[in-house]
């Protein structure tokens, strides 16, 4: 779980950097070797690796427009990954998805740049398996913003209704892209909701990896045995704009020093060292391997070929 937080806060400080090569001195977000809006997901690496730490690669996961600390967690091949938002060749769908619509059959990823999308999906594929005797949970991640869509509801509500393996994690940092979350909902806890589809609900304070994995464990556990879905709500923080070039002039002041002061990357560290989990120098040893996993999946990218322009029809369906 530590490794793929540091990879994740590793590879997004890399993408932060490059991202705005080219989009200097006027900013348009389509210059540069990596074009198009970027959602970074710093501070909120705790809720991937909890739950995800008890997947496995028939597992099915969907996940949201700030997807990377998901994709690591779930397996997602990094080198691939980085040349998919870079819009290169070798890239997961051949540059076509970008950052925002990354796609992994080999471990059962997806995700999308479309509001409590993935729910649907989710769903689906948790049905397939009971369906079909088939192994395997289905995840879908989405933002505390997306419990207010009708396909959430939608969704939540088959779910119930067909005892499906499938749980709903809602990674709650707070704020609806500039939208506060308690302007815009009208409960104080979204886990509070499961009570209306007659489902376990629970909500997790304090950005805790561990007690993330904990309650995961046990939603995780429940699907598998047949018992039904889940809801897991976890207090997470946004560490960085809604997207890259956010003057994030909505925040109270003082809000994001506060939160830096909880980032849960040290605080894992701190916490594995006072357990006797781990040595400094283990530890040491995994940042610098992490470092130089996303050093090699960033040259992957850049030194691959750029998608090309005549393929842009290819692998698109029409009547």
């Amino acid at each position: 779980m530590y490794r793929n937080m540091v990879t994740s806060r590793r590879f997004e400080e890399a993408i932060a950097k490059i991202y705005f090569e080219g989009k200097s001195p006027a900013f348009n977000m389509a210059n540069g070797p990596i074009p198009g809006e970027m959602h970074l997901s710093d501070g909120q690496e705790p809720v991937a690796v909890g739950v995800c730490a008890h997947l496995t690669p028939e597992d099915v996961v969907t996940a949201t427009h700030r997807p990377h600390h998901q994709a690591i967690a779930k397996g997602v091949d990094l080198d691939k990954m980085a040349a998919e938002i870079f819009g290169k060749k070798t890239g997961l769908s051949g540059g076509r998805g970008g950052h925002m619509h990354l796609f992994d059959d080999d471990v059962n990823f997806a995700c999308s740049g479309i509001i409590a999308q993935g729910m649907g999906p989710a769903v689906g594929a948790a049905l397939s398996r009971k369906m079909q005797g088939k192994p395997g949970v289905a995840v879908a991640f989405v933002g505390e913003g997306a419990v207010n869509q009708g396909g959430w509801h939608e969704a939540m509500n088959l779910a119930a209704v067909w005892n499906l393996p499938f749980i709903c994690v809602v990674e709650d940092n707070g704020w609806g892209i500039s939208v506060a979350k308690k302007t815009a909902s009208s409960i104080a806890s979204h886990a509070d909701r499961a009570a209306a589809y007659g489902i376990p609900g629970k909500r997790i304070e304090g950005n805790d990896p561990y007690a993330i994995f904990e309650a995961a464990g046990e939603a995780i556990a429940r699907a598998r045995a047949g018992e039904g879905p889940s809801l897991l709500e976890c207090e997470t923080y946004r560490l960085a704009g809604h997207f890259m070039g956010d003057a994030e002039a909505y925040r109270p002041k003082g809000e994001k020093d506060a939160l830096f002061e909880k980032d849960p990357i040290p605080k894992m560290r701190e916490r594995l060292l006072a357990d006797g989990a781990a040595s400094e120098a283990e530890l040491d040893t995994i940042e610098e391997e992490s470092a130089a996993r996303v050093d090699a999946a960033i040259k992957f990218a850049r030194e691959s070929d750029d998608a090309a322009p005549e393929d842009a029809l290819t692998r698109v369906f029409a009547a």
